[in-house]
Parts: structure tokens; C-alpha cells; sequence
């Protein structure tokens, strides 16, 4: 079973759930927002033993005289996903999320509501909630984050993460696009993010500029790989036994993923190309 929700702050519960999630994360955590009307975050988990547990959660929220208003997916991926369907049906709830991640789950989960970048999410309660909506792709395509300005908080889904990293992976990942929202997100100089794997994130924005400064370091070591490549170029084996030196050998499969990532934006800048056996550095 999860470890049981606890209160971050009045109007703010974490409730971790086991998913199927890349590891050394085990858990996704749910969120419910506002301290009379509720929006349930993340609907994660597919295991029956945890659904129940979520019910009982949410329901429990009820049995207080809390009003849920509706559940919030900030993307498609499945440790996001695993319980959307069931627990909407479970609890009369409509299904919130972004058009990308509604044409993603299309046949699978129904999206209510589509929400885009700007919109607020107003929750009364003892002490008014306003959670606007920011789009912030690059993980993926339809991701959301919520940011309430007065608390100082932000829902960051998968934008960062407490306990293990953040695949940006070339099908549904642009790392050009990832390092921009990290950047924004970095701005808005919030007291506490909720990660969806990890604890809360005290003064985040430090933690936003590490993973810049982290993933321009990666790139600068994927473009001395390149270099190392030579003319004949490298395949995306080689440039990764090469680059990710560093990173066990184990996890190379989620790194040559994170390295076409990278080359694919090295490609737009103007400092990589397709050809030889693989990826060359531009002329």
C-alpha cells in the first residue's frame, strides 16, 4: 500500500501511489488542491490494491464536506495515467487535461475539458485558491503545470523531479523546448514545487537552473563524443558509450534515448547532422 496523504499546507495534500514509473522512483504522487472545492491531481496509479486506496482517499475528502470538482492530468505517459479512467467513473468526475494529451489518450480516456495555457482554476475555500495554467512542453507534448502565485506554489508534474531524473526522449521529448520551461519555470521564483516522484521542492528555482546547467553539460559532452567521431561519424551506440561514460552501463538503453534528444537539438542549432554511421559534428 502508499504511504498515506499528508498535508504540504492548508489546502494541499500529497498522496503518493505505486506505478509502473521509471525507477529509483516506485511512486507518483496525487495532489488535492483547495480547502473546500478540490482538484485531484494525477489519477496515476494502475494497480487495484492502490486504486482502493485512492478512492478511499478521495472519498474521504467528501466525507469531510469537501467538494470535488474534477481531476487533472498534467500529460499522457502511463505512471500519469494508470487509474484516469477507473477513478473518474469511480468518483462522477470529469477528466481535466491538454488537447495533446487528450488526442494521445484518445479511445482509451475520455478528456472532459481541455485546458490551455493562461486559463486560472479558481477553488473557493476558506482561503481562495487560483491555480493558473502554464503549457510547458519538452517532456511532453500536452504537459501542464499549475502555478498559484499567492501561495507561491507549483504543480511541476514531471518538469523536475526529488528522487531520480527526467527522461527527454525523441518521440515525445524536445530538449530545446524542455530547457526553455525549465528556464520559465525557474522565473516565476515559487517557495515550493510538487514534483510528481519525490517530495516537495523547497525554493525550487535553484533546482530548475541545476537541470539547465546539468543538460548543457551533457550536450557539451555529446559534442566532444562527436568530435571524437570523427568524419565517418558515430552511431548512437558508440556516441553513447562515449558521452555517458560516466553512467552505468546498465542505464545506457534511457541514455541513448536522452542522447538522439540531444542531437536532435544539436541538429536545429546548427552543430550536428545525419550521416556516415550515424551523427557527425557540423562542419
Amino acid at each position: 500500500m502508499s504511504v498515506r496523504p499528508e498535508t504540504v499546507a492548508p489546502g494541499l495534500q500529497v498522496f503518493p501511489a505505486r506505478t509502473p514509473t521509471l525507477p529509483p522512483a516506485t511512486h507518483t504522487n496525487s495532489y488535492a488542491l483547495g480547502g473546500q472545492q478540490v482538484l485531484l491531481v494525477e489519477p496515476a496509479t494502475p494497480f487495484d490494491d492502490e486504486r482502493r486506496a485512492w478512492l478511499e482517499w478521495a472519498r474521504g475528502l467528501r466525507a469531510a464536506g469537501r467538494d470535488l470538482v474534477a481531476i487533472f492530468v498534467t500529460h499522457h505517459h502511463i505512471d500519469h495515467v494508470g487509474g484516469a479512467d477507473f477513478l473518474a467513473r469511480e468518483l462522477g468526475l470529469p477528466l481535466w487535461a491538454h488537447q495533446a494529451t487528450a488526442e494521445r489518450l484518445a479511445g482509451a480516456v475520455e478528456i472532459t475539458r481541455r485546458l490551455e495555457e493562461g486559463e486560472t482554476i479558481r477553488l473557493d475555500g476558506p482561503t481562495p485558491q487560483a491555480w493558473q495554467v502554464l503549457h510547458t512542453p519538452g517532456h511532453a507534448p500536452g504537459h501542464l503545470c499549475l502555478h498559484e502565485a499567492e501561495m507561491g506554489a507549483v504543480v511541476v508534474g514531471d518538469m523536475v523531479a526529488s528522487v531520480g531524473t527526467i527522461l527527454i526522449e525523441p518521440v515525445d521529448g524536445d530538449m530545446q523546448v524542455y530547457l526553455e520551461q525549465l528556464r520559465r519555470l525557474e522565473a516565476l521564483a515559487a517557495r515550493v514545487a510538487l514534483p510528481a516522484h519525490g517530495t516537495p521542492i523547497e525554493g525550487p528555482s535553484a533546482l530548475f537552473a541545476f537541470y539547465v546547467k546539468h543538460r548543457l553539460a551533457r550536450e557539451a559532452k555529446v559534442i566532444d563524443a562527436l568530435g571524437r567521431a570523427g568524419s565517418g561519424g558515430g552511431s548512437l551506440g558508440s556516441l553513447v558509450r562515449d558521452a555517458y561514460a560516466d553512467t552505468p552501463e546498465a542505464l545506457w538503453p534511457l541514455a541513448q534515448m536522452s542522447l538522439e534528444a540531444h542531437l536532435i537539438k544539436l541538429e536545429c542549432d546548427g552543430r550536428a547532422r545525419r550521416g556516415g554511421e550515424g551523427w557527425l559534428a557540423a562542419a
